[in-house]
């Protein structure tokens, strides 16, 4: 009598979390030359300290097999006021989609937060990427990142990525792609997280 073939393992969840509040303030009008100059040091900033992450969000990544994040220091400060001096992997592949506004006269000022809109806007439908990753790169890229963390998921354990609002956003669209699942989202807010299971 021939073994049981053993059963398939469930993957594990994956929670896509965003960062903390970045330090940066973004309470100014801004000109698109000084946003693109606010982006790149938003690109390298970290993190408001004494922020403390939602208790969900901590539970969660206590009971966790595995935390990633992108190699941007707000994401890897974001992780470590989670888990303390723990180790962690930090990947290239998991940073922000770049945002470069278009080029509008100066007497065009705005603040950040529409600046960002309007960035993203230009940049998605309009394919404006002033030489920087396009929108098909970061898809693709999207796509990558959605086989690396379905890969940890692979042995059941439960996987949470510390990256950021809009790429984890294409994460997901890439994840739905191969057969995942959202089941629970609190949006892209600050320190929220969108939990994915594998259908």
């Amino acid at each position: 009598m021939s073994a049981a073939t053993p059963a398939p393992v469930r993957p594990g969840a994956i929670v896509l979390a965003r960062h903390g509040e970045p330090a940066l303030s973004r309470a100014v009008k801004l000109t698109a030359e000084e946003y693109r100059d606010f982006w790149a040091k938003y690109e390298i900033g970290g993190i408001l300290p004494d922020q403390t992450p939602p208790d969900r969000l901590k539970r969660f990544v206590a009971e966790a097999g595995t935390l990633v994040t992108s190699t941007r220091l707000r994401a890897i400060q974001s992780a470590q006021t989670l888990v303390g001096e723990a180790a962690f992997d930090r990947h290239d592949i998991l940073i922000e989609a770049p945002l470069p506004p278009p080029r509008f006269p100066g007497w065009i000022r705005m603040s950040p937060r529409i600046w960002g809109f309007v960035a993203r806007v230009w940049w998605w439908y309009l394919n404006h990427h002033d030489g920087q990753e396009s929108r098909a790169e970061a898809e693709a890229r999207a796509d990558q990142a959605a086989a690396m963390v379905a890969e940890l998921a692979a042995d059941g354990s439960n996987v949470v990525v510390m990256a950021h609002g809009f790429f984890n956003h294409l994460i997901g669209r890439s994840l739905r792609k191969s057969g995942w699942k959202l089941v629970e989202s609190e949006g892209y807010k600050y320190w929220s997280m969108r939990r994915w299971e594998r259908g």
